[in-house]
């Protein structure tokens, strides 16, 4: 068994277990209702005919369509489709979606292919799975190293193979994330990072005089509810860290900024980019990064070596780069790990400085960490919740669909907003009263409803 899917069980029979539910009900939550794995042959350029391994698997469809996406990497394995299925199940029902849960992945290097030999392979994945997934069965969705094209490629291939008198319009709702002028919705592209900023806005409101003034925070469980009075209206003081700049990381950066956060580093594969060069106190003086030019700057020149960009200004002299491993001991408030598993592990649990950990990639904490930073009182919003913003405009790209409607991007992000602050609230109400880290409270919400 792989350590996602292992991690992603124990922590639902773990929490199975403190609501009292039954070994019965509790080996249906982390068992797969399907398991569809596919052999299909893709002719390529050379004419070769080549075989591939692809899966689509169907976690939990207790409250509504499998949902989940699809990726292509040549480490796809089943125990990750599987693990990444449960996991849509439980992120589905945080954000209070009428979804269940699904992943679907093909054993596959793209860089390796051409863009024709890329399209018959999506097309052919496509006719494979067709026959079990549909707007009210199961709804794909771009993941790693797939994207609008490659949807529109895909929902073109399912709505040829469909034979029957359903309108297209709403064949085209079986996969979200197409092209905006495909049955896209506006909003989609930034949907996650705007949604992780949301959440952490809704946190704030609730705990930021308590977590930033000198009191220490509370030991393991969740922080006492302020008063409107004692909370904090701006965010202009509060220095963010974020790892990994694609674009969950890249629009988090912007947003957070937009609203007023001091967004003082960034990293890419290639390393990390800061203002300070003294990591072991809390960077108080800093302006904040210009996350747009920055990125504009790391177009150009191919990573963000050189890119430090402040105050609509580049100073290629300026700014200090760092490895990825020390922007996340950096002394800020928010740390923002959006992009590898398990950076937060053992070797640097007790190097962390943060007061909160957002976490916008999958898993970038392990359990061992968790448990340790937990007990020191760092807040961490738990991925389930942190970065269901993408799959909650997938929702809304699904419901436009369905009802043949075209919404405006404000309304798309409005809709966001309320998604997710329910959802956090929810969460919130769960851990205060239960006197739970918001992981574990956002695991018991989620079962609740499943069960």
């Amino acid at each position: 068994m792989s350590q996602m899917l292992e991690s992603a069980q124990s922590i639902i029979i773990r929490t199975a277990k403190s609501l009292g539910l039954d070994e019965k009900t509790i080996e249906r939550l982390i068992t797969p209702e399907y398991i569809h794995e596919i052999n299909f042959p893709v002719k390529m350029d050379n004419g070769e005919i080549r075989l591939f391994k692809g899966y689509r698997i169907q976690h939990n469809n207790r409250l509504g369509p499998y949902k989940g996406g699809i990726r292509f990497h040549p480490d796809v394995t089943k125990e990750e489709v599987q693990a990444l299925a449960t996991l849509m199940t439980v992120k589905c029902a945080v954000a209070g979606l009428p979804y269940g849960g699904g992943k679907g992945g093909v054993v596959v290097d793209p860089k390796k292919l051409s863009p024709s030999e890329l399209k018959r392979l999506s097309q052919a994945y496509a006719r494979r799975i067709a026959r079990f997934i549909g707007p009210e069965i199961d709804v794909p969705a771009p993941d790693v190293n797939t994207n609008p094209q490659i949807m529109k490629w895909m929902v073109e291939e399912y709505v040829k193979s469909q034979k029957s008198k359903v309108k297209s319009q709403k064949l085209k709702a079986t996969f979200t994330g197409k092209p905006v002028g495909d049955g896209g919705t506006l909003g989609r592209t930034e949907a996650t990072g705007r949604g992780g900023v949301i959440i952490l806005e809704s946190l704030l409101k609730k705990i930021q005089h308590h977590v930033f003034s000198s009191a220490s925070p509370p030991k393991g469980g969740s922080p006492k509810r302020l008063t409107k009075k004692q909370g904090l209206s701006s965010f202009n003081n509060i220095t963010v860290a974020i790892q990994g700049f694609g674009n969950v990381g890249y629009y988090f950066a912007k947003i957070a900024q937009e609203e007023g956060f001091k967004v003082v580093a960034v990293s890419d594969s290639k390393g990390a980019l800061t203002e300070t060069t003294n990591h072991k106190t809390k960077i108080e003086k800093s302006e904040g990064l210009d996350i747009p030019l920055i990125m504009k700057c790391k177009k150009e020149k191919g990573s963000l070596a050189g890119c430090y960009c402040s105050l609509g200004v580049c100073d290629t002299g300026s700014g200090k780069v760092i490895t990825n491993e020390e922007l996340l001991e950096l002394p800020v408030d928010i740390l923002v790990p959006a992009a590898m598993e398990n950076v937060i592990n053992r070797q640097n649990m007790g190097k962390i400085k943060a007061k909160i950990i957002v976490e916008m990639a999958n898993g970038p904490v392990t359990e061992e960490a968790y448990d340790y930073l937990t007990k020191k009182g760092v807040i961490i919003i738990p991925d389930v919740l942190a970065n269901s913003g993408g799959v909650s405009v997938s929702y809304l790209e699904w419901y436009q669909n369905m009802n043949n409607e075209r919404w405006s991007e404000k309304k798309v992000n409005e809709r966001l907003k309320k998604i997710m602050e329910k959802a956090f609230g929810r969460i919130w109400d769960t851990a205060e009263k239960k006197n739970l880290p918001l992981k574990q409270a956002a695991f018991e919400v989620a079962i609740e409803k499943i069960v």
